[in-house]
C-alpha cells in the first residue's frame, strides 16, 4: 500500500464562514465547494500554499459534528509560516482567540496557538534556529524536569 496524500478534513458548524475565516486569517485560497440545495456545504477544498485542507458543514446524521459542540479540539493543525506573530494577529482579527501567546521555544521555533471561531486549534510557528534532534531532546528533557 502506498499513501499518496494526506488531507486534514475539518467539520465545522458554518463552513461558509470557516472558508472566509481561513482566507482572511491564513491567506488560504478556495479551490471549490459543493453545496446542497438547502445551503449546507458538503465538501470544500482550500489551498494553503500548496497544501490542501478539506472542510464541510456538520452531518450529525452520520456522526460528523464540529468541536464547537463539545468545546474540545481533538487535534491541532500546525502552520509553518514566515512570521508567526503576524499570522496570529491576523487570525485574532478574523475572530480567533489566543490560547498560547507566541514565544521562542527550545526546538528552534517561535510559535503560539489560537482557537478558531469553529473550535479547531491551530499552532502557528516560524523557524528561529537550527536545532539537532539530540539537542532538542536534551532541551526537552531539561524543560520537562522543571
Amino acid at each position: 500500500m502506498t499513501v499518496h496524500e494526506l488531507f486534514p478534513y475539518l467539520i465545522v458548524d458554518d463552513a461558509a464562514r470557516a472558508i472566509d475565516f481561513c482566507i482572511e486569517a491564513f491567506g488560504a485560497r478556495e479551490k471549490f465547494r459543493l453545496t446542497e440545495p438547502g445551503g449546507r456545504i458538503g465538501h470544500a477544498e482550500l489551498d494553503f500554499g500548496g497544501t490542501t485542507v478539506m472542510l464541510a458543514d456538520e452531518f450529525p446524521e452520520i456522526g460528523l459534528t464540529a468541536p464547537s459542540r463539545s468545546g474540545n479540539a481533538t487535534f491541532s493543525i500546525h502552520l509553518h509560516v514566515d512570521d508567526a506573530d503576524e499570522v496570529i494577529r491576523r487570525a485574532v482579527q478574523a475572530g480567533a482567540t489566543v490560547e498560547l501567546e507566541a514565544a521562542d521555544h527550545f526546538h528552534g521555533e517561535r510559535s503560539g496557538a489560537i482557537r478558531d471561531p469553529f473550535g479547531h486549534r491551530w499552532t502557528v510557528g516560524h523557524k528561529i534556529a537550527d536545532v539537532s534532534t539530540e539537542e532538542m531532546q536534551r532541551r526537552y528533557t531539561e524543560e520537562s524536569a522543571e
